[in-house]
């Protein structure tokens, strides 16, 4: 991967070009492709530290482009799209999303929101000092490999979900609001969406839990936030 190199997928040059043009003022690599079959061919031979990606795209659109992308791997994503609705919103986030930008935009802003990005996706290093893995019945925390095993078999975990249910392990029984989850997990930023905890928590129940509609560690605290029952 190289660590310095943004994927812009945007089908209007002007805003391909401002994009550009401000990612490299900040000290990024910048490739800018503007159709979506086009970008996935380029994804299977690159691998960019971030992509910011347009959802109406010819070839293949942003909602595909994101669903491959996910399948392969945890590369952060910020869409960047004139769809304003909140369910669109959503939707990304659900998808994957790390991010989701409306047009018109600042690009200063875009800026700031790669860097917050680049930041709390970053994968945590546990302390050698502490317990290599975590027993909770079937479910098994290797917390020095970042693996999770459910039954002895291993699910795929990105990093914030690795994160986020290490920490609620961590921490048995103790209720954590969406914000403290915000700050731990993902630092602060005034960009990240409190519902991305949300999605990060259906996420993991689905991945961990053998009935996601009645969980049993990751539970709900109705009014106040989640917690982990060990």
């Amino acid at each position: 991967m190289n660590e310095n190199l943004v994927l812009v997928v945007e089908d209007e040059p002007s805003v391909g070009e401002i994009v550009s043009l401000y990612l490299r003022r900040a000290g990024f690599q910048v490739e800018v492709i503007d159709d979506g079959q086009k970008a996935l061919q380029w994804l299977k031979q690159n691998e960019p530290t971030l992509v910011v990606l347009d959802l109406m795209l010819p070839g293949a659109d942003g909602w595909e482009i994101t669903r491959q992308m996910r399948a392969r791997n945890d590369t952060p994503i910020i869409m960047l799209t004139a769809r304003r609705e909140e369910m669109d919103r959503i939707a990304g986030l659900e998808m994957g999303a790390d991010d989701y930008l409306t047009k018109p935009f600042s690009p200063q802003e875009l800026v700031s929101r790669v860097r917050a990005v680049l930041r709390r996706t970053r994968p945590v290093a546990p302390a050698e000092s502490e317990t290599k893995t975590m027993s909770f019945g079937k479910l098994v925390i290797d917390i020095q490999a970042r693996r999770v095993l459910l039954d002895g078999e291993e699910k795929t975990l990105t990093a914030k979900e690795f994160d986020l249910l290490l920490h609620l392990a961590r921490h048995p029984r103790q209720v954590f609001s969406r914000d403290q989850l915000l700050e731990r997990i993902w630092g602060e930023s005034d960009y990240i969406d409190p519902g991305t905890v949300t999605v990060h928590i259906r996420r993991l129940r689905e991945k961990i839990e053998n009935d996601p509609a009645a969980p049993v560690h990751l539970q709900t605290v109705w009014g106040v936030g989640y917690r982990f029952e060990p």
